[in-house]
Protein backbone atom coordinates (compact mmCIF):
# COMPACT_ATOMS: atom_id res chain seq x y z
CA UNK A 1 0.00 0.00 0.00
CA UNK A 2 1.55 3.30 -1.07
CA UNK A 3 1.47 5.81 1.78
CA UNK A 4 4.22 8.21 0.90
CA UNK A 5 3.22 10.67 -1.77
CA UNK A 6 -0.42 11.57 -1.47
CA UNK A 7 -1.05 10.24 -4.98
CA UNK A 8 -4.35 8.36 -5.14
CA UNK A 9 -4.31 4.79 -6.32
CA UNK A 10 -5.56 4.38 -9.87
CA UNK A 11 -8.28 1.82 -10.45
CA UNK A 12 -5.92 -0.20 -12.65
CA UNK A 13 -2.22 -0.20 -13.40
CA UNK A 14 -0.45 -0.01 -16.72
CA UNK A 15 1.06 -3.51 -16.88
CA UNK A 16 4.26 -4.62 -18.59
CA UNK A 17 6.37 -7.76 -18.69
CA UNK A 18 10.17 -7.59 -18.67
CA UNK A 19 12.24 -10.72 -19.27
CA UNK A 20 15.92 -10.50 -18.40
CA UNK A 21 17.81 -12.95 -20.60
CA UNK A 22 20.80 -13.42 -22.86
CA UNK A 23 20.35 -11.78 -26.24
CA UNK A 24 22.18 -10.15 -29.12
CA UNK A 25 22.47 -6.53 -30.17
CA UNK A 26 24.12 -4.86 -33.17
CA UNK A 27 26.01 -2.26 -31.15
CA UNK A 28 28.67 -1.39 -33.73
CA UNK A 29 28.08 -1.12 -37.50
CA UNK A 30 27.97 -4.46 -39.30
CA UNK A 31 31.08 -3.47 -41.26
CA UNK A 32 33.08 -3.59 -38.01
CA UNK A 33 31.69 -6.64 -36.23
CA UNK A 34 28.66 -8.87 -35.88
CA UNK A 35 26.05 -8.74 -33.13
CA UNK A 36 27.24 -8.45 -29.54
CA UNK A 37 26.05 -11.02 -26.97
CA UNK A 38 24.31 -8.95 -24.29
CA UNK A 39 22.00 -9.34 -21.31
CA UNK A 40 18.76 -7.72 -22.37
CA UNK A 41 15.25 -6.88 -21.26
CA UNK A 42 12.78 -8.29 -23.81
CA UNK A 43 15.62 -8.91 -26.23
CA UNK A 44 16.86 -5.33 -26.51
CA UNK A 45 19.66 -3.36 -24.86
CA UNK A 46 18.63 -0.88 -23.67
CA UNK A 47 15.27 -2.38 -22.82
CA UNK A 48 11.91 -1.03 -23.99
CA UNK A 49 10.91 2.52 -23.07
CA UNK A 50 8.20 2.25 -20.41
CA UNK A 51 5.66 5.08 -20.16
CA UNK A 52 3.05 5.92 -17.56
CA UNK A 53 1.14 9.10 -16.71
CA UNK A 54 1.90 10.90 -13.44
CA UNK A 55 -0.46 9.84 -10.67
CA UNK A 56 -1.13 6.48 -12.26
CA UNK A 57 0.24 3.09 -11.36
CA UNK A 58 2.82 1.00 -13.17
CA UNK A 59 2.89 -2.78 -12.79
CA UNK A 60 5.86 -4.69 -14.20
CA UNK A 61 6.28 -8.46 -14.01
CA UNK A 62 10.04 -9.14 -14.15
CA UNK A 63 11.10 -12.65 -15.14
CA UNK A 64 14.69 -13.75 -14.63
CA UNK A 65 15.98 -15.80 -17.54
CA UNK A 66 19.62 -15.38 -16.51
CA UNK A 67 21.81 -17.88 -14.68
CA UNK A 68 22.34 -15.48 -11.73
CA UNK A 69 19.93 -13.52 -9.50
CA UNK A 70 18.77 -10.07 -10.54
CA UNK A 71 16.40 -7.26 -9.53
CA UNK A 72 15.13 -3.97 -10.95
CA UNK A 73 15.54 -0.52 -9.38
CA UNK A 74 13.27 2.28 -10.63
CA UNK A 75 15.79 5.09 -10.51
CA UNK A 76 14.54 8.48 -9.32
CA UNK A 77 10.93 7.50 -8.60
CA UNK A 78 9.67 8.45 -5.13
CA UNK A 79 8.44 4.92 -4.76
CA UNK A 80 6.92 2.60 -2.17
CA UNK A 81 9.95 1.16 -0.34
CA UNK A 82 9.00 -2.47 -0.98
CA UNK A 83 9.19 -1.77 -4.74
CA UNK A 84 12.64 -0.09 -4.75
CA UNK A 85 14.45 -3.19 -6.00
CA UNK A 86 17.48 -3.38 -3.65
CA UNK A 87 18.33 -6.99 -2.76
CA UNK A 88 19.06 -7.48 0.93
CA UNK A 89 17.39 -4.19 1.87
CA UNK A 90 13.92 -4.02 0.27
CA UNK A 91 13.51 -7.46 -1.35
CA UNK A 92 15.19 -10.76 -2.02
CA UNK A 93 16.95 -10.97 -5.39
CA UNK A 94 14.94 -12.66 -8.14
CA UNK A 95 16.44 -16.13 -8.52
CA UNK A 96 17.03 -17.67 -11.96
CA UNK A 97 13.74 -18.89 -13.38
CA UNK A 98 11.69 -16.86 -10.88
CA UNK A 99 9.52 -13.74 -11.20
CA UNK A 100 8.85 -10.63 -9.12
CA UNK A 101 5.93 -8.26 -9.69
CA UNK A 102 6.61 -4.56 -9.13
CA UNK A 103 3.54 -2.35 -8.67
CA UNK A 104 3.83 1.32 -7.73
CA UNK A 105 2.43 4.79 -8.25
CA UNK A 106 4.46 7.24 -10.32
CA UNK A 107 3.89 10.54 -8.52
CA UNK A 108 6.10 12.92 -10.48
CA UNK A 109 6.31 13.51 -14.25
CA UNK A 110 9.81 13.38 -15.70
CA UNK A 111 12.65 11.33 -17.15
CA UNK A 112 13.66 8.29 -15.11
CA UNK A 113 15.18 4.90 -15.84
CA UNK A 114 15.26 1.33 -14.63
CA UNK A 115 18.27 -0.94 -14.20
CA UNK A 116 19.49 -4.07 -12.50
CA UNK A 117 20.41 -3.58 -8.86
CA UNK A 118 22.01 -6.97 -8.25
CA UNK A 119 25.63 -7.23 -9.38
CA UNK A 120 24.80 -4.03 -11.24
CA UNK A 121 28.49 -3.41 -11.94
CA UNK A 122 28.21 -6.37 -14.35
CA UNK A 123 24.52 -6.63 -15.22
CA UNK A 124 24.08 -2.95 -16.08
CA UNK A 125 27.25 -3.01 -18.18
CA UNK A 126 25.92 -6.00 -20.13
CA UNK A 127 22.73 -4.13 -21.04
CA UNK A 128 20.13 -4.55 -18.28
CA UNK A 129 18.63 -1.06 -18.21
CA UNK A 130 16.03 1.07 -19.97
CA UNK A 131 14.17 4.38 -19.91
CA UNK A 132 11.10 5.05 -17.77
CA UNK A 133 9.10 8.12 -18.82
CA UNK A 134 6.43 9.55 -16.53
CA UNK A 135 4.29 11.86 -18.63
CA UNK A 136 2.65 15.06 -17.40
CA UNK A 137 -0.99 14.69 -16.22
CA UNK A 138 -1.98 17.07 -19.01
CA UNK A 139 -0.05 16.92 -22.29
CA UNK A 140 2.76 19.48 -22.45
CA UNK A 141 2.65 21.45 -25.69
CA UNK A 142 6.08 23.07 -25.57
CA UNK A 143 7.72 20.81 -28.20
CA UNK A 144 6.81 19.18 -31.48
CA UNK A 145 7.83 15.76 -30.21
CA UNK A 146 9.62 13.82 -27.51
CA UNK A 147 12.94 12.01 -28.07
CA UNK A 148 14.55 9.63 -25.55
CA UNK A 149 18.33 9.14 -25.85
CA UNK A 150 19.91 6.54 -23.57
CA UNK A 151 23.67 7.14 -23.46
CA UNK A 152 25.95 4.22 -22.65
CA UNK A 153 29.61 3.28 -22.63
CA UNK A 154 30.34 -0.32 -23.64
CA UNK A 155 33.72 -2.01 -23.40
CA UNK A 156 33.99 -4.22 -26.46
CA UNK A 157 36.68 -6.52 -27.82
CA UNK A 158 37.71 -6.39 -31.48
CA UNK A 159 35.17 -9.07 -32.40
CA UNK A 160 32.35 -7.00 -30.93
CA UNK A 161 31.90 -9.11 -27.79
CA UNK A 162 31.76 -7.48 -24.37
CA UNK A 163 35.29 -7.53 -23.01
CA UNK A 164 36.06 -9.54 -19.89
CA UNK A 165 37.55 -7.90 -16.82
CA UNK A 166 34.57 -7.48 -14.50
CA UNK A 167 35.55 -7.35 -10.84
CA UNK A 168 39.11 -6.06 -11.17
CA UNK A 169 40.05 -4.34 -7.91
CA UNK A 170 42.61 -2.14 -9.67
CA UNK A 171 39.81 -0.77 -11.83
CA UNK A 172 37.36 -0.48 -8.93
CA UNK A 173 39.90 1.58 -6.96
CA UNK A 174 40.22 4.09 -9.81
CA UNK A 175 37.43 5.57 -11.93
CA UNK A 176 35.41 2.39 -12.42
CA UNK A 177 34.80 0.44 -15.61
CA UNK A 178 35.23 2.90 -18.48
CA UNK A 179 34.26 1.63 -21.91
CA UNK A 180 35.61 2.19 -25.42
CA UNK A 181 32.33 2.32 -27.38
CA UNK A 182 29.95 5.17 -26.50
CA UNK A 183 26.46 4.61 -27.87
CA UNK A 184 23.07 6.27 -28.19
CA UNK A 185 20.11 3.92 -27.67
CA UNK A 186 22.44 0.94 -27.92
CA UNK A 187 24.03 1.82 -31.26
CA UNK A 188 27.30 3.43 -32.27
CA UNK A 189 26.97 5.93 -35.09
CA UNK A 190 23.20 5.73 -35.45
CA UNK A 191 21.26 8.36 -37.36
CA UNK A 192 18.29 10.09 -35.75
CA UNK A 193 15.82 11.66 -38.20
CA UNK A 194 14.39 15.09 -37.35
CA UNK A 195 12.52 17.69 -39.36
CA UNK A 196 14.19 21.00 -40.27
CA UNK A 197 13.31 23.67 -37.68
CA UNK A 198 11.66 21.09 -35.44
CA UNK A 199 11.60 21.81 -31.70
CA UNK A 200 12.26 18.62 -29.76
CA UNK A 201 12.20 17.69 -26.08
CA UNK A 202 15.38 15.61 -25.82
CA UNK A 203 15.57 13.37 -22.77
CA UNK A 204 19.19 12.39 -22.04
CA UNK A 205 19.90 9.46 -19.69
CA UNK A 206 23.46 8.48 -18.72
CA UNK A 207 23.21 4.71 -18.21
CA UNK A 208 26.98 4.10 -18.14
CA UNK A 209 28.63 2.37 -15.20
CA UNK A 210 31.22 5.04 -14.57
CA UNK A 211 31.81 7.47 -17.44
CA UNK A 212 30.98 11.14 -16.83
CA UNK A 213 29.50 12.32 -20.13
CA UNK A 214 30.07 15.76 -21.65
CA UNK A 215 27.57 15.96 -24.53
CA UNK A 216 27.51 18.58 -27.29
CA UNK A 217 24.80 19.28 -29.90
CA UNK A 218 27.13 21.27 -32.18
CA UNK A 219 25.92 24.88 -31.93
CA UNK A 220 22.19 24.18 -31.87
CA UNK A 221 20.02 26.47 -29.73
CA UNK A 222 19.03 24.52 -26.62
CA UNK A 223 17.48 25.21 -23.24
CA UNK A 224 17.39 23.29 -19.98
CA UNK A 225 13.96 22.00 -18.96
CA UNK A 226 14.63 19.48 -16.17
CA UNK A 227 17.34 17.65 -14.22
CA UNK A 228 16.88 14.14 -12.84
CA UNK A 229 13.20 14.34 -13.80
CA UNK A 230 12.48 17.56 -11.90
CA UNK A 231 11.59 20.80 -13.74
CA UNK A 232 14.06 23.67 -13.59
CA UNK A 233 13.81 27.29 -14.58
CA UNK A 234 14.04 27.27 -18.35
CA UNK A 235 17.43 28.67 -19.36
CA UNK A 236 19.55 28.87 -22.47
CA UNK A 237 22.60 26.57 -22.57
CA UNK A 238 25.80 26.84 -24.55
CA UNK A 239 28.63 24.36 -25.02
CA UNK A 240 28.16 20.97 -23.43
CA UNK A 241 25.76 19.23 -21.06
CA UNK A 242 27.45 17.23 -18.29
CA UNK A 243 25.86 14.04 -16.98
CA UNK A 244 27.37 11.85 -14.30
CA UNK A 245 26.35 8.18 -14.29
CA UNK A 246 22.58 7.90 -13.57
CA UNK A 247 21.87 11.60 -14.11
CA UNK A 248 19.31 12.85 -16.63
CA UNK A 249 18.62 16.13 -18.38
CA UNK A 250 15.60 17.25 -20.39
CA UNK A 251 16.54 19.75 -23.09
CA UNK A 252 14.51 21.83 -25.50
CA UNK A 253 16.50 21.67 -28.73
CA UNK A 254 15.75 23.67 -31.88
CA UNK A 255 16.98 21.74 -34.92
CA UNK A 256 17.54 24.78 -37.08
CA UNK A 257 18.62 23.88 -40.61
CA UNK A 258 17.54 22.63 -44.00
CA UNK A 259 16.67 19.32 -45.63
CA UNK A 260 19.86 17.25 -45.98
CA UNK A 261 21.78 18.87 -43.12
CA UNK A 262 23.48 16.64 -40.56
CA UNK A 263 24.28 17.60 -36.97
CA UNK A 264 26.63 15.52 -34.80
CA UNK A 265 25.85 14.47 -31.24
CA UNK A 266 29.33 14.39 -29.73
CA UNK A 267 30.97 13.11 -26.57
CA UNK A 268 33.82 15.32 -25.44
CA UNK A 269 36.95 13.27 -24.70
CA UNK A 270 40.61 13.95 -23.98
CA UNK A 271 41.28 13.31 -27.65
CA UNK A 272 38.58 15.71 -28.84
CA UNK A 273 34.93 15.26 -29.84
CA UNK A 274 33.74 11.70 -30.50
CA UNK A 275 30.63 11.45 -32.69
CA UNK A 276 28.16 9.14 -30.96
CA UNK A 277 25.24 9.73 -33.32
CA UNK A 278 24.06 12.04 -36.09
CA UNK A 279 20.85 14.00 -36.40
CA UNK A 280 19.72 13.94 -40.04
CA UNK A 281 17.38 16.77 -41.07
CA UNK A 282 14.81 15.45 -43.50
CA UNK A 283 11.70 16.90 -45.14
CA UNK A 284 10.02 20.26 -45.26
CA UNK A 285 10.65 22.75 -42.45
CA UNK A 286 8.23 22.56 -39.53
CA UNK A 287 8.19 26.36 -39.28
CA UNK A 288 9.96 29.47 -40.47
CA UNK A 289 10.03 31.10 -37.04
CA UNK A 290 10.16 29.61 -33.55
CA UNK A 291 7.65 30.66 -30.89
CA UNK A 292 8.84 31.69 -27.45
CA UNK A 293 9.94 28.64 -25.43
CA UNK A 294 7.68 27.28 -22.70
CA UNK A 295 8.97 25.56 -19.55
CA UNK A 296 7.57 22.51 -17.80
CA UNK A 297 4.87 22.78 -15.12
CA UNK A 298 6.05 22.61 -11.53
CA UNK A 299 6.08 19.18 -9.91
CA UNK A 300 7.93 17.17 -7.31
CA UNK A 301 8.24 17.26 -3.51
CA UNK A 302 7.25 20.21 -1.36
CA UNK A 303 9.70 23.11 -0.89
CA UNK A 304 12.21 22.78 1.92
CA UNK A 305 11.18 24.25 5.26
CA UNK A 306 13.52 26.23 7.48
CA UNK A 307 16.39 23.85 8.36
CA UNK A 308 17.33 24.94 11.89
CA UNK A 309 15.59 21.87 13.34
CA UNK A 310 16.74 19.46 10.64
CA UNK A 311 18.29 16.10 11.47
CA UNK A 312 21.97 16.40 10.56
CA UNK A 313 24.72 13.85 10.07
CA UNK A 314 28.03 13.58 8.23
CA UNK A 315 29.27 11.09 5.67
CA UNK A 316 32.99 10.98 4.88
CA UNK A 317 34.05 9.14 1.72
CA UNK A 318 37.54 7.60 1.81
CA UNK A 319 39.65 5.06 -0.05
CA UNK A 320 40.57 4.36 -3.63
CA UNK A 321 43.86 4.69 -5.46
CA UNK A 322 46.20 7.42 -4.25
CA UNK A 323 44.04 7.88 -1.15
CA UNK A 324 45.11 8.08 2.46
CA UNK A 325 42.83 5.38 3.89
CA UNK A 326 44.87 2.88 5.90
CA UNK A 327 41.99 0.53 6.58
CA UNK A 328 38.31 0.34 7.53
CA UNK A 329 35.76 -1.75 9.37
CA UNK A 330 34.34 -4.68 7.41
CA UNK A 331 32.42 -7.72 8.64
CA UNK A 332 32.47 -6.30 12.14
CA UNK A 333 36.21 -5.69 12.54
CA UNK A 334 38.93 -3.34 11.36
CA UNK A 335 41.00 -4.52 8.39
CA UNK A 336 44.03 -3.00 6.72
CA UNK A 337 43.98 -2.23 3.00
CA UNK A 338 45.59 -5.51 1.99
CA UNK A 339 42.90 -7.53 3.76
CA UNK A 340 40.14 -5.24 2.51
CA UNK A 341 41.24 -5.76 -1.09
CA UNK A 342 41.13 -9.52 -0.54
CA UNK A 343 37.49 -9.04 0.52
CA UNK A 344 36.64 -6.90 -2.52
CA UNK A 345 36.55 -3.62 -0.59
CA UNK A 346 38.55 -0.50 -1.53
CA UNK A 347 36.28 2.36 -0.35
CA UNK A 348 34.57 3.35 2.88
CA UNK A 349 31.82 5.58 4.28
CA UNK A 350 32.60 6.87 7.78
CA UNK A 351 35.27 4.20 8.16
CA UNK A 352 32.94 1.32 7.19
CA UNK A 353 33.65 -0.55 3.94
CA UNK A 354 30.22 -1.45 2.59
CA UNK A 355 28.72 -3.18 5.63
CA UNK A 356 24.94 -2.75 5.67
CA UNK A 357 24.02 -3.97 9.17
CA UNK A 358 23.56 -0.47 10.66
CA UNK A 359 21.92 2.60 9.07
CA UNK A 360 23.71 5.89 8.61
CA UNK A 361 20.71 7.56 10.24
CA UNK A 362 17.24 6.84 11.61
CA UNK A 363 14.82 9.71 11.12
CA UNK A 364 11.15 10.24 11.89
CA UNK A 365 8.93 10.62 8.86
CA UNK A 366 8.30 14.25 7.91
CA UNK A 367 11.49 15.65 9.43
CA UNK A 368 13.98 17.60 7.29
CA UNK A 369 17.38 15.95 6.79
CA UNK A 370 20.72 17.56 6.07
CA UNK A 371 23.51 15.17 5.08
CA UNK A 372 27.00 16.66 4.90
CA UNK A 373 28.95 14.64 2.34
CA UNK A 374 32.74 15.02 2.20
CA UNK A 375 34.72 13.49 -0.64
CA UNK A 376 38.10 12.79 0.95
CA UNK A 377 39.28 10.80 -2.08
CA UNK A 378 41.15 11.55 -5.29
CA UNK A 379 38.19 10.58 -7.51
CA UNK A 380 34.78 11.97 -8.48
CA UNK A 381 31.69 10.22 -7.17
CA UNK A 382 28.03 10.37 -8.29
CA UNK A 383 26.10 10.21 -5.02
CA UNK A 384 22.56 8.82 -5.36
CA UNK A 385 19.76 8.90 -2.78
CA UNK A 386 16.95 6.37 -3.17
CA UNK A 387 13.30 7.25 -2.61
CA UNK A 388 13.77 11.03 -2.40
CA UNK A 389 14.91 14.07 -4.32
CA UNK A 390 17.23 16.50 -2.55
CA UNK A 391 18.68 19.97 -2.95
CA UNK A 392 22.38 20.81 -2.66
CA UNK A 393 22.15 23.74 -0.24
CA UNK A 394 25.87 24.39 0.22
CA UNK A 395 29.12 23.59 -1.55
CA UNK A 396 32.46 23.83 0.26
CA UNK A 397 30.83 25.94 2.96
CA UNK A 398 29.18 28.44 0.61
CA UNK A 399 25.36 28.52 0.27
CA UNK A 400 23.96 27.53 -3.12
CA UNK A 401 21.57 30.07 -4.56
CA UNK A 402 18.28 28.58 -5.83
CA UNK A 403 19.26 24.91 -5.40
CA UNK A 404 17.57 22.51 -7.82
CA UNK A 405 16.11 19.09 -7.11
CA UNK A 406 18.36 16.10 -7.88
CA UNK A 407 18.50 12.42 -7.04
CA UNK A 408 22.18 12.05 -8.06
CA UNK A 409 24.92 14.64 -7.51
CA UNK A 410 28.45 14.60 -8.91
CA UNK A 411 31.09 15.33 -6.27
CA UNK A 412 34.65 16.20 -7.19
CA UNK A 413 37.76 15.26 -5.13
CA UNK A 414 38.10 17.13 -1.83
CA UNK A 415 34.62 18.64 -2.23
CA UNK A 416 32.08 18.95 0.58
CA UNK A 417 28.37 19.46 -0.01
CA UNK A 418 25.25 19.63 2.13
CA UNK A 419 22.16 17.99 0.70
CA UNK A 420 18.73 18.64 2.23
CA UNK A 421 15.35 17.00 1.82
CA UNK A 422 12.22 16.07 3.76
CA UNK A 423 12.17 12.48 4.98
CA UNK A 424 8.59 11.96 3.80
CA UNK A 425 8.90 8.43 2.41
CA UNK A 426 9.05 5.69 5.06
CA UNK A 427 11.36 2.73 4.70
CA UNK A 428 14.99 1.73 4.32
CA UNK A 429 16.66 3.81 1.61
CA UNK A 430 20.01 3.26 -0.03
CA UNK A 431 22.63 6.03 -0.33
CA UNK A 432 25.54 5.11 -2.57
CA UNK A 433 27.96 6.14 -5.29
CA UNK A 434 26.53 5.45 -8.76
CA UNK A 435 29.93 4.72 -10.20
CA UNK A 436 28.77 1.14 -9.85
CA UNK A 437 32.19 -0.36 -9.16
CA UNK A 438 32.67 2.14 -6.32
CA UNK A 439 29.37 1.07 -4.75
CA UNK A 440 30.33 -2.61 -4.97
CA UNK A 441 33.74 -1.77 -3.52
CA UNK A 442 32.34 -0.27 -0.32
CA UNK A 443 30.53 3.03 -1.09
CA UNK A 444 27.09 1.99 0.16
CA UNK A 445 25.02 2.80 3.22
CA UNK A 446 21.36 3.37 4.04
CA UNK A 447 19.06 5.46 6.18
CA UNK A 448 15.78 4.53 7.84
CA UNK A 449 12.70 6.76 7.71
CA UNK A 450 10.41 5.53 10.47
Amino acid sequence: MLATTGIPRASAATRHRLVAAVGQSQIVPETFAGPTPVWAFNGTAPGPVLRVRAGERLAVDVENGLDQPTSVHWHGIRIDNAMDGVPGLTQAAIAPGEQFSYDFAAPDPGTYWYHSHNRSWEQNARGLHGALIVEEPEPWRGADRDLVLVLDDWRLAQDGAIADGFGQMMEWAHGGRIGNTPTVNGRLGSKVAVRPNERVRVRLINAANARIMEIAFADLPMRLLALDGMPTTIEALSGTVQLAPAQRADLLVDFAGADGDTIPLSLQTRDGPFEMATFALQGDPVRSRYPDPVGLPLSGPAPLPELSDAFRTDLVMEGGAMGSMQGATHQGRWMDMRELVSKGRVWSFNGVAGDMDQPLATVARGRPIVFTLRNATRWPHAMHVHGHHFRVVSRDGRPVASPVLRDTELMMPDETIEIAFIADNPGKWLLHCHMLEHAAGGMMTWFDVT
